[in-house]
């Protein structure tokens, strides 16, 4: 599933091409995604984009009569298209511009989303109670430290929790927990206030840099195939159950947190 710093940079590469552009048509040709695609998608014919954005993992495409909200699911993908460009088996909907082009949404499995919103977006239902951004200033030691204020869920969860920040997903989480020194399972609300201090840097930093990554590796996505997947980086804990640890030598454990594969240092990370 795509992670923050994928659909940042799918934002970043579809942005260029959308903004200022004048909506002639959408095209839906399977609407059965993860909810139907409403009808009132449609309302963003005739439109002109007006800028492109980013709330944790969902795309808002913004005019003055709405936003489209677009969301990757698990295996979609956007791309910028020449408008006689062939259709290709999973590609369901076109957002066709006057311009000649169109915005094409790949998805194979079907969990992604189209939805259209008159109101401020923060009023729709899947936005309303997402916590902070993680690249923002709202995301701080003491905003998680009031969040995670007598919690005893562990902080791996915690993290990995929308309504406490957006965007730390599987593997940021335990990349950012690793270079924090701190043990997965954790109460999240015995950590002090140093230790999250850290961990707010380190989840900023490593995000930062899978974005700037992205940024480097996908910059075209009229000539990408839209599928950023997981950019080239070093991943000192995700995926090395087994293996050593990059910083002491220790073998790295293997566990399930909330069904997620957890990986870490026992002796790096501690409680």
């Amino acid at each position: 599933m795509p992670e923050l710093p994928e659909v940042e940079v799918t934002k970043q590469g579809i942005s260029p091409h959308l903004v200022n552009q004048t909506v002639s048509d959408l095209i839906v040709r399977n609407a059965s995604l993860r909810w139907p695609v409403p009808e009132i998608c449609k309302n963003i014919i005739g439109q002109t984009i007006k800028q492109v954005r980013r709330r944790a993992k969902y795309l808002l495409i913004d005019t003055d009569a709405g936003v489209t909200i677009v969301h990757l699911g698990m295996s979609g993908s956007l791309r910028i298209l020449p408008a006689h460009t062939p259709v290709e088996k999973h590609d369901h909907i076109d957002l066709v511009l006057e311009n000649g082009r169109v915005l094409r949404y790949n998805d194979p499995r079907r969990f992604g989303a189209w939805l259209w919103y008159e109101l401020p977006e923060e009023a729709h239902p899947l936005l309303a109670k997402l916590g902070p951004e993680p690249l923002s200033d709202a995301f701080n030691p003491l905003q998680l430290q009031a969040a995670l204020a007598n919690k005893k869920k562990a902080i791996k969860l915690c993290l990995m929790d929308n309504h406490i920040v957006v965007g730390a997903g599987n593997i940021y989480a335990n990349e950012a927990l690793f270079a924090a020194g701190i043990h997965p399972q954790a109460a999240a609300g015995s950590i002090d206030i140093e230790r999250l201090t850290i961990l707010v840097t380190e989840v900023k930093q490593i995000l930062a840099h899978a974005i700037k990554q992205g940024g480097t590796t996908l910059k075209d996505f009229t000539n990408a195939d839209g599928k950023p997947g997981y950019f080239a980086q070093k991943l000192h804990v995700y995926g090395r159950g087994g293996e050593s640890c990059t910083e002491c030598g220790n073998l790295l454990s293997e566990i399930k947190l909330g069904q997620r594969t957890t990986v870490f240092c026992g002796l790096c990370q501690t409680n």
